[in-house]
């Protein structure tokens, strides 16, 4: 890692299921993962380059990136100089009880990558700067006013996300769902899921390619993240957790959480 790469993260004091990361990053480069949560990061300087789904995004200073949950997505450098940002994680529970305050029926979609407003930039900077501050009715009421002017602006509650196409390919892309969740702590391997849904190797890799774009092992590396992330979270230790979500050993884990995470397992686990 370059020396001059710094990153935190941390916990929001009203919301304990809410994290937050600022960063500033001029070689990393994140790989293809997912959250369960939005992630709203707004770039403070440089640039980053973004993949959000199917979708390729410079986002410069200023700007606000936002992911829904469960989408794919990187990251990397935008310009020689790297990015500098301030990320949120708000939990699916937490947005769609923002969006019903304000009239909406569900968890809002967002269906623009990149939003430029100047405002609602202010707002998450001081929402995102406030979470370290003493004033705890302070921190909730910024943070509160900074999400609902994003959803109340931007959000698209009647949007939802790419759909799998309905298909047998939608159908079989549902049963290796299923299938490496409840084996995620096995091996796992293009025969197992093959033979589970009785088609050749070759097609599970069409099936996945066409229901999320991406390939089943980086697929599966993502739930074994999560997994493992879910398990440091309930206390479990880090080599355990990486052997129980099918890594290796902890190396493993730790190289895969920094290629898409930016900390290691360590800095997660110390949070707040």
């Amino acid at each position: 890692m370059d020396a001059t790469e710094t990153r935190k993260y941390w916990c929001h004091p009203c919301f304990p299921d809410l994290g937050l990361f600022k960063a500033r990053f001029t070689q990393h480069r994140y790989e293809l993962h997912t959250h369960p949560t939005y992630v709203i990061a707004l770039i403070t300087s440089g640039c980053e380059r973004i993949r959000i789904g199917r979708h390729s995004i410079v986002a410069p200073a200023g700007t606000i990136a936002v992911v829904n949950p469960e989408v794919w997505h990187d990251g990397e450098q935008g310009a020689d100089e790297g990015w500098a940002y301030r990320t949120f994680y708000p939990s699916v529970p937490l947005m769609t009880a923002i969006a019903r305050e304000v009239g909406g029926a569900d968890a809002p979609v967002f269906s623009r990558p990149i939003i430029e407003d100047s405002d609602l930039a202010a707002a998450l900077a001081t929402a995102h700067e406030g979470s370290t501050s003493r004033d705890a009715t302070k921190a909730e009421a910024s943070l509160l006013v900074a999400l609902r002017h994003l959803i109340v602006r931007h959000g698209d509650w009647s949007g939802r996300t790419e759909e799998i196409d309905s298909s047998g390919s939608r159908q079989r892309f549902s049963l290796y769902e299923d299938l490496v969740e409840s084996e995620l702590g096995s091996q796992l391997d293009l025969q197992r899921l093959a033979g589970a849904a009785r088609v050749t190797r070759f097609q599970v890799i069409r099936d996945f390619k066409k229901a999320i774009g991406l390939t089943p092992a980086a697929y599966i590396r993502d739930r074994r993240l999560r997994r493992a992330s879910s398990l440091i979270e309930q206390g479990l230790g880090l080599a355990d957790a990486a052997i129980a979500a099918g890594f290796a050993d902890q190396s493993h884990l730790s190289r895969t959480f920094r290629a898409t995470r930016g900390m290691t397992p360590g800095m997660y686990r110390r949070r707040g």
